[in-house]
């Protein structure tokens, strides 16, 4: 519970007859209390029960060996409305503090103003377990916010935008100033893995609610869109860069960003909605892919331009239920998109989907030129969550009907059992429905590709709450794992060991192996940071083997920074099935004395 719903419950008789703190203890009851009794725990309890055994007996159709499997299950100190796989092997998980145990109430503090609207970070450890003691909390810095309220909290960075830097750091700009229905922070904050600690950074010029941001081939994070400080319905066209030209790249892990200022770019993007998909693809340029379908650009980062891409296709939503409104013709709502591997190459092409619970459709845009309608999934569905995976398919979890909906209407937690569903796409581009997830995710929900191969599904603080086993704890996040089909096959290749220093663009490395008969290709995976069904630093690319000696293999690294911006990865060996080794981390920058490029 928050400091203000206790404040709402003091008495001023029972301060006076019983002093200050006694009398919070009777208002914290009173909060418990209204709380059980506007959604009882029982209630709680029942859903995660149904919710358990419908999956386990829905999952008996799917053969592990095939569809994979959902594992464990377990709680969570955070709702996971912000993700990133560090490369140190932990997971960042970041979000706001509850200010409502009630699922069918907004949960978030989006027109909060005051210390109540303040966010939350933890770390989970898988090497420690699933316990409580595997999350470390990792709050972000005390600030004041310009709310006129001049009380200090823990940064309230929540729907903010993300991106890694190429020391593995992980850029995070904006978030909730609170009121006018979701109004943008300035807010500039780095996280480092390796200390485990936040910093503050210059404010930007413009404040931003639910922004972009995307590294480039140079190293610099490029940030657009959002909502500015005036509140919802003022979207920023001004596009900056972190760090600014005049600030180095931080290359190392020793290069800790601190006060560090962005800047202008000298081109706007002139989004009108908020969260576009933006990509750094194998031309150098950032690919902005907007809610809109006739807002869709490409940024060219060296004459600081930019040039429109072709409209969009569209099918208008048939469904009035809620009003034909946001997520309806011509808007996509929160949906995923990835950037397609392209082999020994970076991607060339994106693939955009969901966002429109009446179309099933996908659509590659190719190569910058032309949009074209590819093999549709299931059903259509909104805030669902992309990932490619080792092997190179593509995976599919999450996702609803709408905001805060799940198909019986707004606020209303039961969810249809088809966005329970997961889908995987293969090599051919056909699409597969799946195992289902034991809590149907929507909006805020999120999930990663994990160094082990397997997938963390995590997010959506409605449900969360709507399914927590003790609403009077802290825990009331709850995290689900994925085992994919490659890990029910038989035994894994072996990555023994890979270089520790830096890796630099169109050279040879090595690596060690026990298993190198068993070698039938070697890939770079970039870490996820997602949130609201962006995912801007994920991408996908096979090595080549340049020579195999005993249990040494040589491989190349990409060519270029436009084919994988600098940056730490994952590597992975696999056989001929798809079947990966667990990775190892490996960082790419460019050589010294030389800039990365987006040339090729």
């Amino acid at each position: 519970m928050t400091e203000r719903q206790v404040k709402k419950e003091m008495r001023d008789d029972e301060a006076a007859t019983l002093g200050e703190a006694h009398a919070k203890e009777h208002a914290r009851l009173r909060v418990t209390a209204k709380a059980l009794g506007e959604y009882p725990q029982s209630t709680r309890t029942a859903r995660l029960k149904e919710l358990t055994e419908s999956q386990a007996e829905t999952n008996k159709r799917y053969a592990p060996e095939k569809f994979g499997r959902f594992a464990e299950y377990f709680p969570s100190p955070d709702y996971g409305d912000h993700i990133a796989m560090l490369p140190t092997g932990k997971v960042l998980l970041f979000s706001f503090e509850p200010v409502e145990d009630n699922p069918q109430k907004e949960t978030a503090p989006t027109d909060v103003i005051g210390k109540e609207n303040a966010g939350r970070a933890y770390l989970w450890d898988p090497a420690k377990g699933t316990g409580r003691d595997a999350f470390k909390n990792v709050p972000p810095p005390m600030v004041v916010m310009p709310d006129g309220k001049n009380e200090a909290r823990p940064a309230p960075f929540f729907c903010s935008g993300h991106a890694f830097l190429p020391n593995g750091m992980l850029g995070v700009f904006g978030g909730n100033l609170g009121g006018n229905g979701g109004s943008g922070a300035k807010l500039s904050l780095v996280f480092d893995p390796w200390t485990e600690t936040w910093h503050r950074n210059a404010d930007m010029s413009v404040g931003r609610w639910y922004p972009g941001v995307v590294e480039g081939p140079d190293g610099r994070l490029l940030i657009m869109s959002g909502q500015s400080e005036l509140g919802w319905g003022t979207p920023t066209p001004v596009v900056e860069r972190f760090p600014a030209r005049s600030h180095p790249v931080p290359w190392q892990k020793s290069d800790v960003p601190a006060n560090v200022p962005v800047d202008t770019f000298r081109a706007r993007a002139p989004f009108t909605k908020d969260y576009p998909h933006l990509f750094t693809l194998r031309d150098g340029k950032v690919h902005g892919l907007g809610r809109m379908l006739d807002e869709q650009y490409v940024f060219d980062l060296d004459t600081e331009t930019r040039a429109k891409l072709p409209d969009r296709p569209n099918v208008p939503c048939k469904d009035t239920r809620d009003g034909n409104g946001e997520g309806c013709n011509p808007e996509r709502i929160y949906g995923s998109a990835v950037a397609l591997p392209n082999g020994f190459r970076g991607p060339d092409s994106v693939l955009v989907l969901g966002g429109n619970r009446d179309d099933a459709n996908t659509y590659e845009l190719t190569k910058g030129k032309s949009w074209n309608k590819r093999e549709p999934r299931a059903f259509g569905r909104a805030n669902d969550s992309t990932l490619t995976l080792p092997d190179g398919k593509l995976f599919t979890v999450n996702g609803s009907f709408h905001i805060r909906n799940y198909g019986n209407g707004l606020y209303n937690p039961n969810a249809l059992p088809k966005y329970r569903h997961t889908e995987s796409r293969d090599d051919n581009g056909s699409w597969t429905l799946g195992p289902v997830q034991r809590l149907p995710r929507g909006y805020h929900s999120n999930a990663v590709l994990m160094p082990d191969g397997r997938i963390l599904v995590t997010g959506d603080e409605a449900q969360q709450i709507a399914n927590d086993p003790d609403i009077k704890d802290d825990m009331h996040g709850s995290i689900e794992m994925f085992e994919p089909w490659y890990l029910h096959v038989g035994n894994r290749p072996q990555l023994n060991r890979a270089p520790a220093g830096a890796l630099h663009y169109d050279s040879a490395f090595t690596v060690q192996t026990s298993t190198p008969r068993r070698v039938a290709s070697a890939v770079l995976v970039a870490p996820t940071t997602a949130t609201h069904s962006t995912n801007p630093s994920q991408r996908h690319l096979k090595l080549k083997i340049n020579n195999r000696d005993g249990n040494t293999l040589s491989l190349q690294t990409p060519a270029t920074a436009a084919d994988a911006p600098p940056g730490w990865h994952m590597l992975f060996l696999l056989d001929e099935r798809g079947v990966p080794s667990v990775a190892k981390w490996v960082k790419l920058e460019p050589a010294r004395g030389t800039a990365a490029s987006g040339n090729h």
